[in-house]
């Protein structure tokens, strides 16, 4: 288990530069935008606007703060309510429209037929992993947890987080699609 804290995140141009984004974390370590097999990022959104074109990759995108995103998908609009995932495909013509104000969400990118991705609420359950790792990001301030620190676990691996089953958090379970990938 590794603790990624939200301190230590440095902010990164978004790949079309309408932004900044902060990864959490991506497999394999170092990756870049073009090579990742897996990531997930936060990002701060202040104006209405494109996304960035993700070939061959799956996204799930959930409004962490904020009151909400209407996303235009392949000419078709979608409101994102706040903690409600919305998975769409990277190559998806996106146009971002803010419905009141600025947004922070939560990213999870992963390679098409290589990985999978399950965002949810955490319920304060002991988490378990098989084959992929998991991550809950703490969306309050929690223990010795600051507001969206994230709790990194490897593949097969079980911990029960010491914090009050309330405490407001996502969880995201990434699998791997084929045996043979790290």
């Amino acid at each position: 288990m590794q603790i990624l804290r939200a301190a230590d995140r440095v902010a990164t141009p978004w790949k079309n530069g309408g932004g900044v984004t902060r990864e959490v974390a991506a497999w394999p370590p170092g990756a870049g935008m073009d090579d990742f097999d897996w990531r997930v990022s936060l990002a701060d959104v202040a104006a209405d606007g494109p996304f960035s074109a993700f070939p061959d990759v799956d996204r799930v995108l959930t409004v962490i703060d904020g009151e909400g995103l209407v996303l235009e998908l392949e000419g078709q609009e979608t409101l994102l309510q706040t903690g409600a995932p919305f998975a769409f495909p990277g190559e998806a013509r996106v146009i971002a429209r803010l419905t009141a104000g600025p947004i922070r969400d939560l990213n999870v990118m992963v390679r098409r037929g290589a990985w999978s991705a399950r965002v949810e609420p955490w319920r304060g359950e002991p988490l378990a992993t098989s084959d992929g790792p998991s991550l809950v990001v703490l969306l309050e301030d929690a223990e010795d947890f600051a507001a969206l620190d994230v709790v990194l676990l490897d593949a097969n691996e079980t911990v029960t987080l010491d914090l009050p089953p309330t405490t407001r958090a996502l969880t995201v379970a990434l699998r791997a699609i084929s045996p043979t990938i790290g």
